[in-house]
């Protein structure tokens, strides 16, 4: 990786006379350094300045015991080629040299007695799996499998133009995409999950459906479900090698090689702003660089309130971040992760992912549980090197409250640890349900909460994907995008990228960033440039780099080990 000092002059104020225009951008997540990658193949110079030590945001992993504990992607949208998605991610060399694992069934959903559905990707066998667990439900399981069916045919990815910037050939030929099935995206996106899982007649369907993302998300269309289930019946939602931080890591090397240059623990403290424009950054330490353009890809509300003052806002940031923010439900919910460690194979025969229905009791033991299940995900099926050779990994995680875990933690450090000790434990307990004998192979435990979530990213409440999608936040945010091209009122000079103008989905962060620089190609007059990247070495995880190890916290012997070793815990 280039010096932290390559490159032009970015203390002074004024670019020597035909210098290539510079950029900074503030940091280091997919959106970053994307943005980063496109403003260097359009001739542009960038420098990312980011407060952590990794790539990658919340795309990211840690280390302990020989165990990645993989953060993030559970499916990547664009893993297939033929499509703009996957275009993007090759333009950012995010999939160079990887293989791609790839399921037959998107989730399985167990209720408390035991019985399941599996929702397997294609339709056919979708739907001879539910009619043989409810033949009164054939309507509805019918009019599902053969909209799912209909997605499947669905080419629709339009994420490589912004809405003012496509030319008439793009517009036509999203239109070409969309007016044949326009009926169909329409209606699906009209109908609620929840109405729709409450016309089912048995109780385990009405569940089930609500949770093929895992957990309930509340409040979504058909639409995201349909597409997505789709996506990976065509092999268009894989797990990419090396995972989360694999791709945060193989996009920043595509940057470097473009000559961009990541300077990690770099927190920036303010935007500097002269006669309205953005001019550059202020880190903390006093230290200044200058730019001709600043592009934010962090948290949206650090960047307006924070890096701002609020000095630049109008009615479309104030209400998001002054009305929608502090409603109930506007974020995607945080979520609890408990990793788990195992000496030898587990699973057996179970699928990669699994959600759990649990009794109250059971969810009233979860610290902060919003919904009545957990999931459970064997994530050394995902991709090699998760686990050491001949053990497993398992990743159990539930959607949390946030404010109890930040105020917790504030008021009593202690405390915070012995909430996360018992987010463990009752996780262990229910694992040795159901794996008999799986305490006394657990080798390590590690807890990371949403109070972790915004420690290590920044992100508002601990939310990895930002603004609910679907909803009023995702409305106005579309219109930042289309009609304020992903800029402030009253600054010149400035952009913000990422999940809080494109909301959540890593394939949606990274066009963002994209975005930005078409938007400022055309402000500069230059061409807009991308290429696929030709990087074709061979996956490997020594490409990971240097892990952190992270703050540790005690995890005494678990009471289901049967007496084995004590598992260590890590991460606060």
């Amino acid at each position: 990786m280039p010096a932290p000092d390559a490159g032009p002059d970015w203390s002074t104020r004024d670019r020597p006379l035909g210098a290539p225009p510079r950029v900074i951008v503030i940091g280091a997540g997919v959106a970053g350094l994307a943005t980063g990658c496109y403003a260097q193949m359009s001739g542009m110079q960038t420098r990312i300045f980011e407060k952590h030590v990794l790539p990658g945001g919340c795309c990211t992993a840690w280390s302990r015991g020989g165990y990645l504990f993989d953060y993030c992607i559970e499916w990547l949208i664009g893993t297939a080629e033929g499509n703009d998605a996957h275009r993007i991610w090759r333009e950012l060399g995010a999939l160079d040299g990887k293989t791609i694992a790839n399921f037959e069934l998107f989730n399985r959903v167990v209720d408390v007695d035991g019985r399941s559905v599996t929702f397997y990707n294609d339709p056919e066998r979708l739907e001879r799996h539910l009619l043989a667990l409810s033949p009164a439900d054939a309507r509805q399981i019918r009019a599902f499998c053969r909209d799912l069916s209909r997605f499947t045919a669905l080419d629709l990815h339009p994420f490589l133009t912004p809405p003012p910037l496509r030319t008439l050939r793009e517009r036509a030929e999203l239109l070409r995409a969309v007016l044949p099935r326009f009926r169909l995206l329409w209606r699906t996106a009209a109908t609620p999950m929840h109405a729709f899982a409450d016309r089912f007649h048995d109780p385990l369907l009405r569940s089930a459906f609500r949770n093929i993302f895992f957990q309930d998300p509340e409040g979504f269309p058909l639409l995201p479900y349909l597409f997505n289930m789709a996506a990976a019946h065509n092999l268009n939602a894989g797990f990419p090698q090396g995972g989360s931080l694999g791709l945060a890591r193989s996009i920043e090397s595509r940057y470097t090689s473009l000559g961009g240059v990541v300077g990690y623990r770099s927190r920036v403290e303010r935007i500097l702003v002269e006669d309205g424009r953005a001019v550059g950054v202020q880190l903390r330490g006093g230290a200044r660089h200058y730019a001709d353009h600043v592009v934010s890809a962090c948290d949206g509300r650090t960047t307006v309130y924070g890096l701002l003052d609020g000095r630049y806002t109008g009615p479309r940031i104030e209400r998001l971040y002054q009305e929608i923010l502090g409603r109930p439900g506007a974020l995607f919910p945080a979520v609890v992760s408990v990793f788990v460690g195992v000496d030898g194979s587990v699973g057996g025969a179970d699928p990669h992912s699994t959600t759990y229905l649990l009794t109250a009791e059971q969810a009233a033991r979860l610290p902060g549980a919003l919904q009545r299940s957990l999931v459970v995900q064997l994530r050394s099926r995902y991709a090699e090197g998760f686990a050491p050779a001949g053990k497993s990994l398992l990743h159990c995680t539930y959607f949390s409250d946030f404010h109890s875990w930040k105020d917790l933690r504030a008021r009593s450090r202690r405390e915070y640890r012995a909430r996360k000790q018992r987010a463990a434990d009752t996780v262990l307990d229910f694992l040795e349900r159901r794996y008999p004998g799986i305490g006394a192979r657990t080798e390590v435990v590690d807890v990371a909460s949403p109070a972790t979530t915004e420690r290590y990213t920044g992100n508002s409440q601990g939310s990895i994907l930002a603004w609910k999608a679907f909803s009023e936040a995702d409305d106005v945010a579309a219109r930042l995008v289309a009609r304020d091209r992903m800029r402030l009122p009253g600054l010149r000079g400035f952009s913000m990228a990422g999940q809080w103008v494109g909301l959540g989905g890593l394939i949606r962060a990274a066009s963002t960033g994209r975005f930005a620089v078409r938007y400022l190609c055309e402000e500069l007059g230059m061409p807009f440039r991308a290429w696929p990247s030709t990087d074709r070495e061979p996956w490997h995880s020594g490409r990971l780099g240097r892990l952190p190890q992270l703050d540790r916290w005690p995890a005494p012997r678990h009471r289901g080990t049967a007496g084995g070793p004590a598992p260590k815990g890590g991460r606060a």
